[in-house]
């Protein structure tokens, strides 16, 4: 009978914590709009009155976003620190990374997101530059 009880206490807790935790989102101004996420929660078929949720899922889509930008700076550091030595010499004056659609595209299937690349997708850095002020 003890052991129903300290049961009960803990889903108290849990219970209190999230009752907390759902009354901060109303103070909370996440980065993705209140509208956007209504927006596509209705285009999926769901309607919710509750701000709190909404919220709830813009923190969460945050949280996805951010994860798969930080997933893909790391699929673009390792591609460019496996550039051949000769080339390396010139990469030291352009230290900046850049991301590309494989660097996305890999890092979404690690979530269960398939990405085909259209044939027409311009992939390269030098893409719209005016070949006469091409650096290669």
């Amino acid at each position: 009978m003890n052991h129903n009880r300290q049961s009960n206490d803990g889903k108290h807790d849990d219970d209190s914590a999230l009752s907390d935790f759902l009354a901060s989102l109303m103070d909370y101004t996440p980065t993705i709009p209140d509208e956007l996420v209504e927006h596509y929660l209705a285009k999926s078929g769901f309607q919710c009155p509750d701000v709190r949720l909404i919220r709830l899922v813009a923190v969460a889509t945050q949280k996805f976003v951010a994860e798969v930008a930080n997933d893909a700076l790391q699929h673009c550091k390792a591609r460019q620190a496996a550039v051949v030595k000769d080339k390396r010499e010139k990469q030291q004056k352009d230290k900046r990374l850049i991301l590309t659609m494989d660097d996305l595209s890999k890092s979404l299937r690690e979530y269960g997101v398939n990405v085909k690349q259209q044939e027409y997708f311009a992939d390269s850095p030098s893409t719209g530059i005016d070949p006469a002020t091409r650096d290669e």
